[in-house]
């Protein structure tokens, strides 16, 4: 325990919270608990715009599910270059031109500078475990573009209605939008998603199975 506090430099009095999981359910965790007790200090300053960037995010995350890598955002994201000779011996090691815009703590937007050359991309696709085939058959429209020449290139989306959010000095984006979606994702105004006819179904292919109910037994 004295290890411990002398590593997190506590002193008499501090409140010392750590948590031991994955790393994704760390920083989930912690930083959740940042943000809840900010909120109860009164620490979040509604009329103090803060911006902050969030770079360096990790090309690729391990899926325990999956057994392997997968792409942390997507397949099209660019190493760092200096990064890229450990894509093989080292892929968690490897990071993104990735990148984040962050106001008061509330992701604004996010985006990218994506790969524009096809051995890079190849190498991509290898890592995320495709075959040569299978990559070809899903993306070799895109491979076979990059032989003609593609310019470096970089994105990035923001959301509106978030900005709006905190200029409005709002909570959640419900506040802000005209006709928002209740929890469970369906539309108060439209009463969506409705039932789909038969002629719909058959139309798309798809034939919907009702779901049978589990049989519960009385003790």
């Amino acid at each position: 325990m004295a290890a411990l506090v002398a590593a997190m430099d506590g002193k008499p009095g501090d409140l010392l919270l750590f948590a031991a999981d994955r790393d994704k359910v760390v920083f989930d965790v912690l930083g959740n608990l940042r943000l809840e007790l900010a909120r109860q200090l009164d620490l979040l300053k509604k009329d103090d715009f803060k911006f902050l960037w969030v770079t360096e995010f990790p090309l690729l995350e391990y899926s325990e599910e999956e057994g392997r890598f997968v792409a942390m955002h997507h397949p099209f994201t660019m190493p760092m270059d200096e990064d890229l000779q450990y894509i093989d011996s080292d892929p968690g090691r490897v990071r993104a031109k990735a990148y984040d815009i962050v106001l008061n703590g509330v992701e604004m937007g996010g985006g990218s500078v994506r790969i524009h050359q096809a051995d890079i991309q190849s190498k991509m696709f290898e890592v995320l475990g495709f075959t040569p085939e299978r990559a070809n058959d899903q993306f070799g429209f895109l491979l076979k573009a990059f032989k003609y020449g593609v310019p470096p290139h970089a994105g990035l989306a923001y959301g509106l209605d978030r900005l709006v959010m905190l200029m409005a000095k709002e909570d959640s984006i419900r506040d802000v939008i005209a006709f928002p979606k209740v929890k469970d994702a369906s539309c108060l105004m439209t009463e969506a998603p409705s039932p789909v006819d038969a002629a719909q179904l058959e139309e798309l292919g798809l034939e919907v199975e009702p779901q049978a109910e589990e049989e519960t037994t009385e003790e």
